[in-house]
C-alpha cells in the first residue's frame, strides 16, 4: 500500500509539471484520468445461477470460505477483506480479520452485517439457505462455483478480480498458476510407470478408511500428478473403502491428508492386515498437508506439485 500511495504520488506531481509546462493540454489529460477510473457495472452469474451485479468494485469484502480467502489474497484483494470465516488460516494475516463463524456450520449473520460489507463471497462449504439468509439482509453475496478443474479455477480467480478491481492481477495471477501447472504436466509426461495411491481422508476407523472416488478435483490431482487412484472406482467422490477392497488393489502409495489430524506413517503400519500393503512393506507411507487439495483455491498447483513429487520423484531431482 505504502508503494502504491508513493507510486501515486509521483504521478500526480508529474501530472502537476506537465500542467504546468503545457496549460493545453490539461484538460485532456485530466479528462482522460476521470475517465479511466469511472466505475463500470459488472455483472456475472455465480454458482448458484443467480445474476450478481456491482456498480463499482467491492471495496469492503467478507469472505465464508476459507478457498474464497486464498483466491482473494493471491488475487491482490487480501487488503481489502474486512471478515473472515473460522477455517480462513492462510495466508498468516488473514488470521487478523474479523471471524463471522462457521466452525460449527452457523454463521453469526448480524456479525457479517455490522462489518457494512459490499460483498460477501460464499463458496463451496456454504449453504443456498445462508446465501438467501444474507440477501435477506440486504447484503451482495457472489457464490463460487465448485472448480471441477484448473481451468474452472482460474476462471473463478478472474471473477473476482473483476468484481475486486484487481482484473490485471488475477489475469497475472492465474497465468502464472497455469504455467506451474503446465511444468507439473511436461514432466509427468515422461514417466513411465503410473503408481496406484491411496490417499486417506480419515483412517479413524481403519477398517473402512474415508478416502477420495472418482469425478473430484482431487482424483484429477492424482491422475495429473502421474498416479492412479484406488478410490477411482468407488460408487462416490468421498467414500469409505474395506480393508479387503484395499487389499486386492494394494496400493503402492499412500498419501496420508489426515495427517494434519495425528495420523502418522507408524500408526498406518500398526494396523491390523495393513502390514500386507506393497505401501507399507516399502516405507512408501507420506504426511500430506490436506489443505493444498481440499481448498479448491490457487494452493492447489501447490498440491499438485507436491503429490507429482510424491508420485514420481525420480522426475524432481
Amino acid at each position: 500500500m505504502k508503494k502504491t500511495n508513493l507510486v501515486l504520488s509521483i504521478l500526480l506531481v508529474f501530472a502537476a509539471v506537465l500542467s504546468a509546462c503545457s496549460p493545453a493540454v490539461a484538460p485532456a489529460v485530466t479528462q482522460a484520468a476521470t475517465a479511466a477510473v469511472t466505475p463500470t457495472p459488472v455483472t456475472f452469474t455465480d454458482g448458484l445461477g443467480r445474476s450478481v451485479t456491482l456498480d463499482k468494485a467491492a471495496t469492503r469484502i467478507v469472505s465464508m470460505a476459507p478457498s474464497a480467502t486464498e483466491m482473494l489474497y493471491a488475487i491482490g484483494a487480501g487488503s481489502q477483506l474486512v471478515g473472515r470465516d473460522s477455517f480462513s488460516d492462510y495466508p498468516e494475516e488473514a488470521k487478523s480479520l474479523q471471524d463471522i463463524g462457521g466452525s460449527d456450520g452457523n454463521y453469526s449473520y448480524e456479525a457479517i452485517a455490522a462489518l457494512n460489507p459490499d460483498l460477501v463471497v460464499a463458496a463451496e462449504i456454504n449453504t443456498a439457505d445462508q446465501v438467501k439468509a444474507l440477501e435477506n439482509l440486504g447484503l451482495k453475496v457472489y457464490y463460487i462455483s465448485n472448480p471441477f478443474d484448473f481451468t474452472s479455477l482460474f476462471d473463478e480467480m478472474n471473477v473476482l478480480g473483476q468484481l475486486t478491481g484487481h482484473e490485471a492481477e488475477a489475469k497475472t495471477a492465474t497465468d502464472t498458476l497455469a504455467a506451474r501447472v503446465q511444468t507439473v504436466k511436461d514432466t509427468i509426461s515422461q514417466a513411465s510407470t503410473t503408481p496406484t495411491v491411496f490417499y486417506e481422508l480419515d483412517g479413524s476407523d481403519p477398517s473402512k478408511p474415508w478416502t477420495v472416488g472418482p469425478g473430484n478435483f482431487m482424483d484429477q490431482v492424482i491422475s495429473l500428478a502421474g498416479g492412479k487412484n484406488v478410490g477411482s472406482d468407488l460408487t462416490s467422490s468421498w467414500a469409505q473403502i474395506s480393508v479387503e477392497d484395499l487389499l486386492v488393489k494394494d496400493p503402492a502409495i499412500i498419501v496420508l491428508g489426515d495427517s494434519n489430524y495425528g495420523m502418522t506413517a507408524e500408526k498406518v503400519a500398526a494396523r491390523t492386515g495393513w502390514e500386507n500393503l506393497s505401501a507399507v512393506k516399502n516405507n512408501q507411507i507420506f504426511a500430506f498437508d490436506d489443505n493444498l487439495i481440499s481448498r479448491a483455491g490457487p494452493r492447489m498447483v501447490d498440491g499438485l506439485e507436491a503429490m507429482a513429487k510424491l508420485v514420481h520423484p525420480e522426475l524432481f531431482k
